[in-house]
């Protein structure tokens, strides 16, 4: 399962890291998923400060990566 995995880099890096969740089913994800190109889920996207996708990983999630990402 992907949720623990996601849950756990939110307790270790909530403070550095917002994350964002985002059902498709629902109005919002419904909005937003033509705007930033996912079909398929899980799809994790991975933004800078100013906003910018840095990556996108489909399916899973390396929690290296993301932490990888802050230095």
């Amino acid at each position: 399962m992907i949720k623990p995995v996601v849950d756990g880099l939110e307790q270790e890096l909530g403070g550095q890291v917002e994350f964002i969740r985002l059902n498709i089913q629902d109005e919002v994800g419904q909005e937003l998923a033509p705007l930033y190109g996912f079909e398929y889920t899980p799809t994790f996207i991975f933004f800078d400060a100013q906003g910018n996708e840095v990556w996108r990983e489909v399916g899973r999630l390396d929690p290296q990566r993301v932490r990888d990402a802050l230095e």
